[in-house]
């Protein structure tokens, strides 16, 4: 098991309480989980396989999501999760309000020699705008 700390969410936002027999831990909920993933990502997480479990949250709460993204302190991760949401074509995704996150300015490369996306701003894989 690897511990990764980061301050890029608040610290009790989207957290779930987790028992097993008379033990008891804090664990992230999928949508505060999912913003964690692409914060490794590309680096520790591959954003191909990133993509692969957001086609899978079709169930995430937008309310959750809401405040979340409102407070994430990575503009990176704001831009990437949007841009994943919004190829995913979740319901949910439509009951996001974009004008509240801090999306910054200018583009992001997320990976040397990828592929622009004027959108979101960001350069990604090939692989993954290919999917």
């Amino acid at each position: 098991m690897n511990f990764t700390a980061s301050s890029i969410l608040p610290e009790n936002l989207g957290l779930i309480s987790y028992e097993e027999k008379n033990y008891s831990v804090n664990i992230s909920a999928p949508e505060r989980a999912f913003l964690e993933c692409l914060h490794l990502a590309p680096e520790k997480l591959d954003l191909v396989e990133c993509y692969q479990v957001m086609e899978a949250l079709t169930t995430l709460r937008p309310k959750l999501l809401q405040s979340l993204l409102e407070q994430c302190g990575s503009i990176k991760v704001t831009r990437l999760f949007l841009y994943m949401a919004d190829k995913a074509g979740h319901d949910w995704y439509k009951h996001l309000d974009q004008s509240k996150f801090d999306i910054g300015k200018g583009s992001r490369t997320i990976t040397q020699g990828g592929v622009y996306v004027p959108e979101f701003q960001i350069i990604v894989p090939v692989e993954l705008v290919t999917l």
